[in-house]
């Protein structure tokens, strides 16, 4: 095998360079690499010495290939090769490949046992990937490929695709056969190409879901086919990670327990530096991508928080600012600690709301990463993969295993205490030891505030600085707002008790219609992200919100028509072919779509959001359509459009959907135009359905992942009520709710006195949304004083 010599003038860049090369091989077949870097750890520069002593160390009866990064780097290469010993000095190569690009590559071929010339030659198209893809030239040189006298067809599983690390395993494994292997994708029509060929591999770009014809020719044809089917079923080489599986809470609004306190940063107390900070941090940021990954994969309609945390975590510009400051002698932990607080910093300082929230995701990703640094293994030997961290002191937050903030193992469930709660923290909480959590910050729409409570996790915000020792019992009613920090415990327990009577009798009873005692019927129906959403839920009358863009958020192709046919039939025999309400692709704000990336936006809440989207790219929607127009013919199935403003949308919606055949069709009102002008969008619609998330926030211009102004947004605000109103009275179809207000049993009460006929709840509250509807006489709802009431508290009151 050949050995391999690095020369650079910086020595962070020369063994970083190296660590990312390692990386995709196995330790028993990776060649020697020697590096000169730099005249010591920090200054920079070449010494011909240094670099006689890594040909040296490198020296191979095979040859030697050194990589050079600029200037003196050749010079100091060609003086050195004047150093040491004819016989070595002429099996020696200097190769001009891109030192990066051009060492992965020549790492990988080098590891099958390739000849100097196959490895340098790989090596110099070591850009050929990254050059195909952005366009930079017309066309990659390589040698015509035949596709080979025996094929199979896989399929790529990875979710980022063929990347780096699949793609050199699938190197590694054909160059171990005698026979000529290549790839087409049959996905965008590219190859076919050498798949021995690392460079090659890379110009197919092949992505997640894409079918790759494997062709081969030669002696052993059929056997590597085979090795290549199963390295493709084994996700090439690419560990699976799966979130693990978290029970979801008790579903109450009351809570008692001790006091765990989530600490504010994380302890870095313990962290040795060390000569290898670069590949330390790697190392944890490798690790807290896998965790993002799955959480993303596993985070249903909350996938897309995920998506965007991985956006920042691999951002190319941070983490070069990162490893300049380790090269200047700065720890991995602290490097990248300061690059994460400025950029919150900057997010903080910015006049948009909405990205001044984004802050808590960069804090988020931050400690991930530092929580990575901070454990044992990243100071000495690994631990064992998977294995627990050290406990915790009692009432204090640990890490966990998956790098969210955990509370300690403590005899009952405690109640978490944060001073904000984010989305990875929620997700990831094992909800047997979380009695409930309390959150310092106000708000009650921020992005973990969501998924705790949709995972059922009691939860009350906003309880301010109030002083809480670890360990004491504290207790919350949610419905109130209070947190006791002295509770009488056995009076909160018995709440507790009459809460759970509360909801089983509820569970018991959700079958039966939400018949008011003045005798109006209301549908309640399900809010679905999953088709898992629509299996757990009880009682529902059938959805009234398909979200589209989060049944279908963790892929990254757009699925087919056939696959989502094959999804909303799902979710209808889930829910025993009650209707189901489809809304189309809502994208925009703060729900990317990875298979369809949207310019930046200065401000993306006011910008080109749900409808907006396909007026320009109208492809997506179309096969959609398709796909829904395809279901209604087996099922009941009702089409809304979201984010609509003008008349001239609705009709350019209709258009596109064409014959209605079987399919009642509404639009979401979730801007104050669209309540004030509904008479007029309605005109050729069948319903309505108001998203009060969206109405609230922009009635009030308040956003409501924004912790600053988020108790602004509250959807019983009388400004928010009157737009309501103005809608049931002025329509002239059916109006819907599918907003969080729906989800909240009181204010469905008022809702439906107010002339709602349907609402659309989270899977959890559907029963408890009944059970209260059941119980009410809406003509004895005051509806009058709430729509004058001077603010949502005041409404609350009244209810």
């Amino acid at each position: 095998m050949i050995g391999i010599v690095v020369v650079s003038h910086s020595r962070a860049l020369g063994d970083a360079a190296v660590a990312l090369a390692v990386e995709m091989v196995a330790e028993d077949k990776r060649p020697v690499i020697a590096v000169a870097a730099g005249l010591d750890a920090t200054t920079f520069g070449t010494d011909a010495m240094a670099v006689a002593e890594a040909v040296g160390a490198a020296d191979s009866p095979d040859g030697v290939l050194v990589l050079l990064d600029l200037g003196s780097a050749v010079l100091s290469a060609e003086l050195a090769l004047e150093f040491v010993d004819p016989s070595v000095a002429e099996h020696v190569r200097l190769t001009s490949a891109p030192l990066v690009e051009g060492l992965v590559a020549a790492v990988v071929t080098a590891s099958t046992g390739t000849s100097l010339e196959a490895v340098a030659a790989e090596a110099s198209r070591g850009l050929a990937g990254k050059q195909d893809h952005l366009g930079d030239v017309a066309a990659v040189e390589s040698a015509p490929m035949v596709a080979g006298d025996q094929s199979v067809e896989v399929v790529v599983g990875n979710a980022h695709g063929l990347h780096a690390r699949p793609a050199a395993r699938l190197v590694g494994l054909v160059n171990g056969f005698e026979a000529v292997v290549t790839l087409t994708d049959l996905d965008t029509g590219k190859g076919p190409v050498d798949a021995g060929s690392l460079s090659m591999v890379a110009t197919l770009n092949a992505q997640q879901g894409h079918r790759l014809r494997v062709g081969a020719s030669g002696a052993q044809a059929a056997e590597v086919l085979a090795a290549v089917e199963e390295l493709a079923a084994d996700n090439f080489g690419d560990a699976v990670v799966v979130a693990a599986s978290r029970p979801g809470g008790s579903g109450l609004d009351v809570a008692i327990g001790p006091a765990v306190l989530a600490d504010a940063a994380v302890d870095l107390s313990g962290y040795v530096a060390g000569d290898n900070e670069v590949p330390r941090l790697d190392e944890a940021v490798g690790v807290a991508g896998d965790e993002l990954d799955a959480l993303r994969d596993a985070g249903g309609e909350h996938g897309g928080i995920f998506e965007a945390h991985l956006a920042m975590l691999d951002d190319r510009k941070l983490l070069e600012e990162v490893r300049a400051t380790i090269a200047g002698g700065t720890s991995a932990p602290v490097a990248w600690k300061q690059t994460y607080d400025t950029l919150a910093a900057t997010f903080e300082a910015l006049d948009d709301p909405y990205q001044q929230e984004r802050a808590q995701d960069v804090r988020s990703v931050r400690d991930r990463v530092l929580q990575h640094l901070a454990a044992p293994a990243s100071a000495g030997a690994p631990a064992a993969e998977g294995g627990p961290a050290e406990p915790a002191p009692s009432g204090r937050a640990g890490p966990s295993v998956d790098g969210a903030a955990a509370p300690a193992q403590l005899d009952t469930p405690g109640i978490l205490v944060v001073g904000e709660l984010d989305a990875a923290t929620a997700a990831t909480l094992d909800a047997t030891q979380v009695a409930g959590i309390a959150v310092r910050a106000a708000g009650t729409t921020g992005h973990g505030v969501i998924v705790a409570r949709s995972r059922g996790i009691p939860l009350v915000a906003g309880i301010g600085d109030v002083a809480v020792r670890a360990g004491a019992v504290v207790a919350f009613d949610a419905r109130s707002g209070v947190f006791d920090t002295a509770p009488d415990e056995d009076r909160v327990r018995a709440t507790i008790a009459d809460r759970l009577g509360e909801r089983e009798r509820a569970i018991a009873d959700a079958p039966a219609p939400a018949t008011t005692r003045d005798g109006r019927t209301i549908d309640v129906l399900v809010n679905v992200g999953v088709v898992q959403d629509a299996v757990d839920v009880r009682g529902a009358d059938g959805s009234g919100l398909v979200r589209t863009e989060v049944l279908f958020g963790n892929r990254r192709t757009a699925p087919t028509v056939d696959e989502q046919v094959e999804a909303f039939l799902a979710i209808a025999r889930a829910l025993g072919n009650k209707p189901i309400t489809i809304r189309t692709w809502d994208i925009g704000g703060d729900k990317p779509l990875p298979f369809l990336p949207q310019e930046h936006e200065p401000n993306p809440f006011l910008g080109e959001r749900g409808l907006r989207v396909f007026r320009r790219r109208p492809e997506l929607l179309r096969d959609q359509l398709a796909a829904i127009r395809r279901t209604a013919a087996e099922t009941p199935v009702h089409v809304m459009f979201p984010m609509v403003t003008t008349a001239d949308e609705v009709d350019w919606a209709l258009h596109e959907l064409g014959p209605r055949d079987n399919l009642e069709v509404g639009i979401m009102v979730e801007v104050p135009a669209a309540a004030l002008r509904v008479a007029t969008l309605a005109k050729e619609l069948d319903f309505v359905s108001i998203g009060t998330n969206d109405l609230t926030q922009y009635t009030t211009a308040a956003d409501r992942t924004n912790a600053a102004v988020a108790p602004l947004a509250d959807g019983l605000d009388p400004a928010v009520l009157q737009l309501i109103d103005q809608v049931v009275r002025n329509a002239g179809v059916r109006v819907a709710v599918c907003g969080d207000l729906a989800s909240d049993p009181q204010a469905a009460v008022l809702l439906a006195a107010l002339g709602v006929t349907e609402l659309s709840a989270v899977g959890p509250q559907v029963p408890l949304v009944k059970a209260r509807l059941r119980q009410a006489d809406l003509s004895q709802v005051d509806t009058a004083a709430a729509l004058a009431a001077r603010d949502a508290a005041q409404v609350r009151a009244l209810l």
